[in-house]
């Protein structure tokens, strides 16, 4: 069995590509040891000291090591391991089928949905799994595009955008599917008032570096948050989101007494600051 490699835009994450399907079909992105319980493969990189996240697509393993380690001694012992474990015929996943949580009412059938399916297949989706990450179709609604963003693909967000509205006569916007799921807390007096917050006061100071924050969800007394671009995987969004967000939202909307960062900061690709390798 021969195994190749390929480095990504970001030092931290080599793609593994063992010549044979890992995936059916979709991704799976496993950000730590505890979120690995469905994936032997997964678990078993884990089990390796210093890597930090893996994410599986159809034909490649991309795993990301922590900053202080080699990848000439981790390089060998990764390899081993993803080939002890096709050898062995082991399942890489459990349960092959990737999360599908989308509105019936979403997809639009049409020339328009096709031409946007085939540019996502064959020029978004190619650049976002060499970066490390993924983007996925998800469905074409009143002039939105809704895709399945993991990892690096968060960061491609405007750059996709700019494109699909350039090709494709009747794209407005695109947003990650996520977020066109039914969330009725953020038509709450609260969900309306944070998302003021984050659209006119946060996101315009943070859009310089790259970054945006997107509103998730409200629930009761409780924000959830998900940092994208230039935000994910940044090494001071802790610092950002205790002194900066929360202390505002908390100011600004007085029930509000948690707020909670969902974000997969292991699949950020391209953050805006990095930590240095002491911390």
């Amino acid at each position: 069995m021969f195994i190749q490699t390929e480095a990504t835009s970001d030092p931290a994450t080599m793609r593994f590509l063992p010549g044979q399907p890992v995936l059916s079909a979709g991704t799976a992105n496993f950000a730590n040891r505890e979120s690995s319980a469905r994936s032997p493969l997964a678990q078993r990189l884990f089990e390796i000291d210093g890597i930090t996240s893996v994410f599986l697509d159809p034909e490649a393993i991309s795993v990301k090591k922590e900053d202080d380690r080699d990848w000439h001694l981790l390089k060998p012992v990764i390899l081993g391991a993803i080939m002890e474990h096709f050898t062995a015929g082991a399942p890489v996943v459990l349960d092959d089928a990737v999360d599908d949580d989308i509105p019936d009412d979403l997809d639009e059938d049409s020339e328009v949905t096709a031409q946007i399916k085939e540019l996502v297949e064959t020029r978004i989706r190619p650049a976002a799994v060499q970066e490390g990450g993924d983007v996925a179709y998800k469905g074409f609604k009143d002039g939105t595009v809704y895709l399945e963003m993991t990892g690096a693909g968060f960061a491609l967000q405007t750059g996709i955008e700019n494109m699909l509205r350039h090709y494709v006569p009747g794209v407005t916007e695109v947003r990650d599917f996520r977020d066109a799921i039914p969330k009725p807390g953020l038509e709450t007096p609260d969900g309306i008032a944070v998302r003021q917050v984050l659209e006119e006061k946060i996101n315009p100071a943070i859009a310089s570096h790259g970054g945006r924050i997107a509103l998730v969800d409200v629930k009761d007394d409780t924000v959830y948050l998900r940092l994208e671009g230039g935000c994910q995987g940044c090494g001071m969004a802790n610092v950002t989101l205790k002194q900066g967000v929360e202390v505002e939202i908390k100011r600004t909307v007085p029930s509000i007494t948690n707020v909670l960062d969902v974000t997969d900061h292991a699949g950020g690709g391209n953050p805006y600051y990095q930590p240095g390798k002491g911390g």
